[in-house]
């Protein structure tokens, strides 16, 4: 007899919608769940059912908010790091849409895999079975988070469509390079393109996620758009935006932060209260739309998701390995 074990994080079946409820239910409810009003309202007008891009998705249970204050979807997406398009917080929103494009958009897998691909986005999401709807805390290494309510689809999806090799180790992830559209790639601020990787575990733990949209609509172009990791128990910076390509590599590569500062970024950024960054205590964070002083709060250990991740990390020192 087969006696499955419940997630943490999921909700008891007694709050759980029943399933016939569930498939009825549209993306409207699922908006009110979180609290924010109706979709006209939120989003401008816009509609939430776009024609490409895997919408409408379907809101997955196992990762509703609970009682996690979803952020605004306007502060989600006016307050961004994203160096490509400027170093201030809200300038990304501005310059990510100025003659640059995400759409079309290829995406390459390769390395050592059994299935090389490269192909349209689109037809990638198609692949993968689609797209769903999970909330995610977020943690920035400068001590402030958000909880984004993310549509996309679980990384250990690509991982199989991919077919790696036993040889194969670790997930690269590579994002663009147009430095004619794209201001900060003609500075020297980073070494373009931004570089990312996990080792393939943590690449195929139920946690990880590739985004394709935010409150239920496709990803704005200064919040990764079309494809970006979301690793929830490491900070944000690990989560590399506008992918184009996913090497399998048998050697850890070496992410883009590490190289430019290595002694302040390591390859694992994982949320750590009890490991400071040279320049940001880790012990609190700000909430990103509560105010500076009411909205700290303590961090959890690997942001909240210890009892998922924790035992990737057994016998490494998580003060040498940051």
């Amino acid at each position: 007899m087969l006696i499955r074990s419940k997630k943490d994080w999921e909700l008891p079946e007694s709050v759980v919608t029943a399933e016939d409820r569930y498939r009825r239910r549209n993306r409207r409810d699922f908006l009110k769940h979180l609290g924010v009003g109706t979709a006209g309202a939120l989003l401008g007008g816009h509609s939430l059912f776009g024609a490409s891009g895997g919408f409408p998705s379907s809101a997955n249970p196992a990762y509703l908010p609970g009682d996690l204050k979803v952020t605004p979807y306007d502060l989600i997406t006016s307050y961004n790091n994203f160096y490509e398009f400027g170093l201030g917080k809200d300038e990304p929103k501005v310059n990510a849409n100025m003659g640059w494009m995400s759409e079309p958009w290829t995406v390459e897998i390769g390395g050592q895999v059994r299935n090389p691909l490269k192909l349209d986005v689109n037809e990638l999401i198609k692949k993968v079975g689609g797209i769903e709807q999970r909330v995610y805390r977020h943690r920035c290494v400068e001590a402030w988070s958000m909880v984004v309510p993310w549509d996309g689809f679980a990384l250990s999806k690509l991982v199989a469509l991919a077919d790696p090799k036993p040889e194969a180790k670790f997930l690269q992830m590579t994002t663009f390079f147009d430095p004619k559209n794209v201001p900060g790639q003609r500075t020297n601020n980073l070494d373009w393109p931004y570089l990312e990787g996990l080792r393939l575990d943590e690449a195929n733990n139920e946690l990880s996620f590739i985004a394709t949209g935010i409150y239920g609509r496709p990803i704005p172009n200064q919040n990764g758009a079309p494809l970006r990791l979301v690793v929830p128990w490491k900070y944000g910076f690990k989560g590399v935006k506008s992918i184009v390509k996913f090497d399998f590599t048998t050697r850890q590569p070496r992410n883009t932060w590490q190289v430019m500062a290595p002694q302040e970024y390591g390859f694992y950024a994982n949320v750590n209260p009890k490991v400071d960054h040279p320049r940001w205590s880790q012990a609190t964070e700000r909430v990103i739309g509560s105010g500076f002083f009411a909205g700290k709060q303590d961090t959890l250990m690997f942001n909240g998701y210890e009892k998922q991740v924790a035992s990737l990390y057994g016998g490494l020192d998580l003060r040498r390995n940051y």
